[in-house]
């Protein structure tokens, strides 16, 4: 693990505990399945829209809602994130990534609430799930998929992370920087497999790592390449490779209109 990787987890660990104190396992748990009943809340199917765009010979999109990075700072300081949903759905969004992690991306639950408030597609909630209670959460405050990082994670804790979002109905995105991490990720159920352009330990970003990775992706795999992806040359390298999905961040956050940044890009 990174030094920023641990510095986060050890944070998470931190957070859990308290937000637990505040809220319990199991009034999580209550409201993660009355979301599932709520016609407004049920999930969205998030591989499922990703799935739809790619099969009408379109790229599948994830579009993604961040205040700041560690690395960067603060990325968009007319931070609005009903707004930024519905650019991106307006621009054909697959779907959402919102960041809920508070201490080093400036995250917040009620961002992700007010995105999906604000369309109709799916949203993932970005953020370093480490236990259970946060995919409960995760399903409590509407989210359609949870992110789980190979890189922090020990295989069986992934398992049953998977396991318990599977069964609120919530899809799963693992995610990978390496082939070590690959093969591990490759023992979960979920089609949906994202490839890290970014290394956690120096930053640095290429888009190789995906291209160095593809012989080991078995068929049947949706493939999401992440960091990087910057332009229309970009975005054509990876289709000629035959990946057609894609979770862009920086490139959407620092435009004046996110949703015409997305067309650009890929339109």
């Amino acid at each position: 693990m990174s030094d920023i990787l641990d510095k986060i987890v050890a944070t998470k660990k931190i957070e859990i505990a308290a937000d637990s104190q505040k809220i319990s396992l199991a009034n999580q748990r209550d409201q993660a399945e009355e979301n599932n009943h709520d016609a407004l809340l049920k999930p969205r199917g998030f591989i499922q829209s990703i799935n739809n765009k790619i099969a009408v010979g379109k790229a599948g999109v994830i579009t993604e809602i961040k205040k700041a990075s560690p690395s960067k700072g603060i990325l968009r300081e007319n931070f609005q994130p009903a707004e930024i949903a519905q650019s991106y759905e307006k621009n054909g969004a697959a779907c959402l990534s919102v960041l809920t992690d508070k201490d080093y991306f400036q995250g917040a639950n009620p961002y992700l609430q007010a995105a999906r408030a604000a369309c109709s597609i799916p949203v993932l909630r970005k953020d370093f799930t480490i236990d259970p209670y946060q995919v409960y959460e995760a399903r409590a405050i509407g989210a359609d998929a949870i992110l789980l990082i190979v890189a922090c994670l020990e295989l069986n804790q992934m398992k049953e992370l998977e396991t318990c979002a599977h069964e609120l109905g919530l899809d799963v995105l693992i995610e990978v920087h390496n082939a070590p991490e690959l093969e591990q990720a490759l023992e979960l159920k979920t089609p949906l497999l994202g490839i890290n352009n970014r290394n956690l330990k120096t930053f640095k970003v290429t888009l190789q790592t995906t291209l160095s990775l593809l012989s080991m992706v078995p068929a049947g795999k949706t493939l999401v390449t992440e960091s990087g992806i910057m332009s229309r040359t970009d975005v054509q390298l990876m289709r000629d490779h035959q990946i057609n999905a894609f979770l862009v961040g920086e490139a959407f956050m620092r435009a004046n209109d996110p949703g015409a940044a997305l067309s650009e890009l890929f339109n």
